[in-house]
């Protein structure tokens, strides 16, 4: 089965994780702190914390926000249900709005409509990698969090997705660009949101023990006691995560000519097909990750159930958030997520792919074309 998505590991991945292993040190150690400054200065990011999910960064990101408790937070639909549970969790409220139909990222227009004095921040998601037109959005003067989760390599106007706003997230899990297993980052303008972050992700109380101790070794401290900043739970990055991370920041520049490679064939080949809406491109200026390739097809499903039936799995990311009865927003009409819930599909992308690979992918959608006159 061709998997929709992935990332590549290699030799030195797993040498880092085994090296851990044999020294017993599988926790927080000291690949976190390498990973944190290698990722700092690979991507021009001043302040940067490792954490233990994208999904822990993004409920860390709201929190540091310090808003009034119950404040309404805008959140474009279509996108991963962690934006919308790190809202709910942090004991506010999404309030779903719709999306570019072409580039699937939030714009200010589809915001507006939705701005009240209850709302108090904004959340944006650089869908699939391509940047979000940012500027206008922060013109509204409310704080915005970059969900940046597909854009590690991504830039807007020449500046690193996801430290552009206040505070921004990224991924690092199994299908990521950059993969650490399971793991995410923290990144910010403020020196001091991040730094408080990396108090808080030890559940409020920053330095451990053995750190203390080691940095009072001839004192006469009680390295044992400490104090609580605030309570918080854990989102502790291990050191296995971060020497996977170390490894595939040395390769990711190759990883993402792969993937740049895998999208230019696709835009090329797909766009000789009339019944097939391609994915944009990043405007002059930005910079595309590349982490997932999704057309605009009529008769969606039965594509992909085609697709499957040949061994090609392939999937929509994401279901509208508006239309799940968990979140009792149905009576809101999103009608751009609406039609994507219909016709949008994610086809596979990622550097494990080979090209009889690539080339089986873009022959069987060409056969569909063919099979339903399209």
């Amino acid at each position: 089965m061709i998997s929709v998505f992935g990332s590549l590991v290699g030799n030195e991945e797993i040498a880092n994780a085994v090296s851990c292993m044999k020294n017993q040190w599988m926790g927080f150690g000291g690949n976190v702190i390498k990973f944190e400054q290698a990722f700092s200065k690979k991507f021009n990011i001043p302040h940067f914390a490792m954490v233990d999910s994208g999904s822990n960064a993004l409920f860390m990101a709201v929190s540091l926000l310090d808003l009034p408790r119950g404040s309404e937070i805008i959140v474009p639909s279509f996108t991963w249900v962690s934006c919308a549970q790190a809202v709910l969790m942090a004991g506010h409220k999404p309030i779903f709005c719709d999306v570019d139909p072409i580039t699937m990222n939030i714009r200010r227009e589809d915001i507006e409509p939705f701005l009240k004095s209850s709302v108090k921040a904004i959340m944006v998601i650089h869908y699939a990698g391509l940047a979000v037109d940012l500027d206008p959005i922060a013109a509204f003067g409310l704080p915005v969090i970059e969900d940046a989760a597909h854009a590690v390599c991504s830039t807007y106007k020449g500046k690193p997705c996801g430290a552009i706003t206040d505070v921004g997230i990224y991924s690092f899990d199994a299908i990521k660009n950059l993969t650490t297993g399971e793991g995410g980052g923290l990144v910010s303008r403020h020196a001091a949101w991040v730094e408080r972050a990396k108090t808080l992700r030890y559940c409020g109380i920053g330095k451990s023990g053995f750190e203390a101790a080691l940095a009072d070794a001839k004192g006469e401290s009680r390295w044992w006691e400490y104090n609580i900043s605030e309570p918080f739970i854990k989102m502790l990055p291990t050191n296995i995560a971060a020497g996977i991370g170390l490894a595939q920041l040395d390769r990711i520049d190759a990883l993402q000519a792969i993937r740049r490679d895998i999208w230019r064939y696709y835009q090329s080949e797909f766009g000789r097909m009339n019944w097939v809406t391609t994915p944009p491109e990043a405007k002059s200026g930005d910079k595309h990750s590349y982490f997932t390739y999704c057309i605009r097809v009529p008769r969606r499903d039965k594509l992909a159930h085609f697709l499957l039936e040949k061994e090609v799995y392939t999937t929509l990311r994401y279901h509208p958030l508006h239309m799940n009865p968990l979140y009792r927003q149905m009576d809101v009409r999103l009608p751009h997520c609406e039609a994507l819930n219909e016709d949008a599909l994610n086809i596979p992308l990622h550097p494990r792919l080979s090209s009889d690979d690539v080339n089986k992918i873009v022959d069987l959608i060409k056969e569909f074309g063919k099979i339903n006159s399209l």
